[in-house]
């Protein structure tokens, strides 16, 4: 390893060459060394176009086409080791040398300009360069256009399953119950709400059955009567539950929804919003609901992702876990996921909900994995550019579009169809992933590129 008097003495050689008279016959700047550090080990002159191959061995560049069009072998002359890619002329060395030897550098730019065999031997030597880097290209476009294929395929193959779930009516039809007020519920529509409560709640559905309990008579039970015949809830814990969705239907006046499409019915513009805006802007989004959607939608939503450590099971498909405050635990996970991975706070929650919506939420975890993959390329091309200085103000540009977009949704929903709403649910809801599979190839495709 050289020390640093030596790299001192060879910038202060590069911005003032000494001339070989001034030179004493024992400098280590004289004439002799300076050729013999700066010359071929192909022809022993002074190197013109130096090209530096892998191994660190350099050679003129018309010295190295003459032995590439020769034996037609990607090594080196002198070690003999392989060398990979195009090989690339050294500027900085050539600079260096043309300063330093001027006069033969010129000289021998002349040779080579008035050979004719040389220039032959360049331009093949060039051309090879050329188709190799067209064929690296190809394979690139290859890979993209292969990437491409699949795209189509994903998304032909979705379609075909939509219209088949569709078709089939394994997409259910949003039940009645989620708009038709509770008053107005026959005894069979109160039987299906009570088995939506849980599997524990099956072991009161003759009951309720043999009652003929419509909606009017629903409203007016209390803890008193489902204690005492003909209902016989005797466990304390399973009134509860009851009595607590009672207490919803009251303040509603209609089922809450138990499934994505029930929500969606019942809240068309807050779903479309939400599957946009947690798209785009996961962080902001949570932080909106954490403002003014706190009991509704946000404290479901952390119990979900970031669920107690001792849970009590026995008010299972109750709203009692959903309501209660976060403890510092839930929190401390939720926050470092929030700032870290806010998709995979998605992800899991899609995850909790795989028995109700199989395919879609797959749909939903596979786009949040590339939403976190995109995420982390941006942030790594942020990191290595010197766009870090402008972070604040693309963070800015970034709220300020997120809230424009906001209020111009706000603005615009009403006058909005629902056959267009439907289309642009569906659309971010199946189609998004397959979009992102395409970024995502494009963004590995570019920084392998960029190694290269």
């Amino acid at each position: 390893m050289e020390d640093d008097s030596s790299h001192d003495a060879f910038r202060t050689l590069m911005d003032d060459p000494p001339q070989p008279s001034e030179l004493p016959l024992s400098s280590p700047f004289s004439s002799k060394p300076l050729e013999h550090e700066f010359s071929c080990h192909c022809c022993y002159n002074i190197l013109v176009n130096p090209t530096t191959l892998t191994c660190g061995h350099n050679f003129c560049r018309h010295c190295l086409a003459l032995w590439w069009e020769s034996s037609h072998k990607n090594e080196c002359l002198e070690c003999r080791e392989k060398w990979e890619g195009f090989p690339k002329i050294n500027i900085l060395l050539r600079d260096a040398i043309e300063k330093l030897f001027s006069d033969v550098v010129q000289r021998r730019q002349a040779e080579i300009q008035a050979d004719p065999k040389i220039l032959h031997s360049l331009l093949a030597f060039q051309r090879y360069g050329d188709n190799l880097g067209r064929s690296r290209t190809n394979q690139h476009k290859g890979a993209g256009f292969f990437f491409s294929g699949v795209l189509v395929a994903l998304t032909c193959v979705t379609v075909m399953v939509l219209v088949y779930h569709w078709s089939t009516g394994v997409v259910e039809q949003h039940e009645l119950l989620i708009s038709k007020p509770v008053s107005r519920w026959t005894s069979e529509e109160v039987t299906s709400w009570l088995e939506l409560l849980g599997p524990w709640a099956q072991l009161y559905r003759n009951s309720f059955q043999q009652e003929n309990v419509n909606g009017r008579l629903l409203l007016m039970l209390g803890d008193e009567e489902l204690s005492k015949p003909p209902y016989n809830i005797e466990n304390q814990t399973h009134r509860r539950a009851v009595l607590a969705e009672l207490d919803r239907l009251k303040e509603l006046g209609v089922k809450p929804p138990q499934n994505l499409w029930e929500y969606k019915a019942a809240n068309a513009g807050k779903s479309l919003f939400l599957l946009y805006a947690l798209k785009n802007s996961p962080r902001l989004t949570l932080f909106y609901l954490y403002l003014f959607d706190y009991s509704e939608t946000f404290l479901p939503f952390l119990h979900t992702c970031c669920p107690a450590i001792t849970i009590d099971e026995s008010v299972e498909g109750s709203f009692f876990s959903t309501q209660l405050e976060p403890s510092w635990q839930q929190w401390a996970e939720f926050l470092v996921k929030y700032f870290l991975l806010p998709y995979q706070l998605i992800a899991e929650f899609a995850w909790d909900w795989l028995s109700v919506h199989y395919w879609t939420s797959r749909f939903i975890i596979v786009n949040a994995m590339l939403l976190s993959v995109l995420e982390g390329c941006a942030l790594w091309r942020l990191s290595t550019t010197a766009r870090i200085r402008t972070l604040p103000h693309m963070m800015w540009n970034h709220l300020w579009k997120m809230l424009s977009q906001g209020f111009a949704f706000a603005a615009l929903w009403p006058f909005v169809p629902q056959f267009v709403c439907n289309c642009l649910f569906y659309w971010a809801l199946y189609f998004s992933p397959i979009i992102n599979i395409d970024l995502v190839v494009q963004q590995l495709t570019r920084a392998d590129t960029q190694a290269l």
